[in-house]
């Protein structure tokens, strides 16, 4: 466990930020690094196994081949650890306004649709990833933790045994084992989007299967029936984001958030 105060590869750590599934993520500091803070996630001791050290060497080589404002920036990685911007505002669920709520979703689907004009699949678009800067109305939101992302140049002739990804904001084709593409991003965007807007994602389950099962055979809610301020034109664009099929959504995730916005303005004014 690394600790604060405690030095490695130049950089020294100042607190603990979060912690993953494999790792945890540290404030730390770097004497005369420019910039001087920033966010480095290290490999816990009981994960610092071949295929997790290879799956952080390949977040940090995909996080580093997408330069977009949006997209966390990388800076350094050793075996097990990686440096990368900090983020000092938390996540999404953090902005108070339902304006800074859309600018932030607007901002992280143009990063997705920058990512997939590269070739690659996020896979585990949600909430807790898009981090948010204290001073939004300058810097934005920002899209991080590429871990179970794909590239679909390579994935399509070795796709991965094991679906990883979070069950709340899954799209079908995903839990299918299907190859993921740019729509399975679009899909949990959507749910995302939702899920900050009103406070849930589209299909809510204690349970695993049961949830699984509803992304791939329940109907789009039709959130307007319990949300006095939505109206039925939310639910047509809600409804084709998360379309069963991936042909049926919409041709990118810019123009998705382009229509969410445009009904939740539109609500607003009726």
């Amino acid at each position: 466990m690394t600790k604060p105060g405690q030095s490695f590869a130049g950089y020294v750590v100042e607190n603990e930020l979060g912690r993953g599934g494999e790792a945890m993520v540290y404030l730390a500091r770097g004497a005369g690094r420019t910039p001087e803070l920033v966010a480095v996630k290290v490999l816990d001791d009981d994960h610092r196994t071949p295929a997790s050290i290879a799956r952080l060497a390949r977040e940090y080589r995909i996080a580093d081949r997408l330069r977009h404002r949006h997209i966390v920036t990388v800076y350094d990685h050793g075996r097990h650890w990686m440096a990368m911007q900090y983020v000092d505002g938390g996540d999404a669920t953090r902005l108070s306004s339902l304006a800074t709520r859309l600018a932030a979703l607007d901002q992280i689907a143009a990063a997705l649709d920058h990512a997939h004009h590269d070739g690659i699949v996020h896979s585990d678009v949600k909430p807790t990833n898009i981090l948010v800067h204290q001073n939004f109305s300058e810097f934005g939101a920002v899209l991080i933790d590429f871990g179970v992302a794909h590239i679909l140049a390579e994935d399509v002739w070795h796709r991965p045994a094991q679906v990883l990804t979070s069950l709340p904001y899954a799209a079908p084709e995903l839990l299918q084992g299907r190859l993921p593409q740019a729509a399975t991003d679009e899909y949990a965007l959507a749910c995302t989007a939702l899920e900050l807007l009103i406070g849930a994602p589209p299909f809510a389950y204690d349970n695993p299967l049961a949830l699984m099962d509803a992304h791939v055979h329940s109907p789009p809610p039709e959130v307007s029936t319990r949300i006095p301020w939505l109206t039925r034109s939310f639910d047509l664009v809600l409804a084709r984001a998360i379309a069963k099929d991936p042909d049926r959504r919409y041709p990118s995730c810019t123009e998705l958030v382009h229509h969410l916005a445009e009904a939740v303005r539109s609500a607003q004014n009726t």
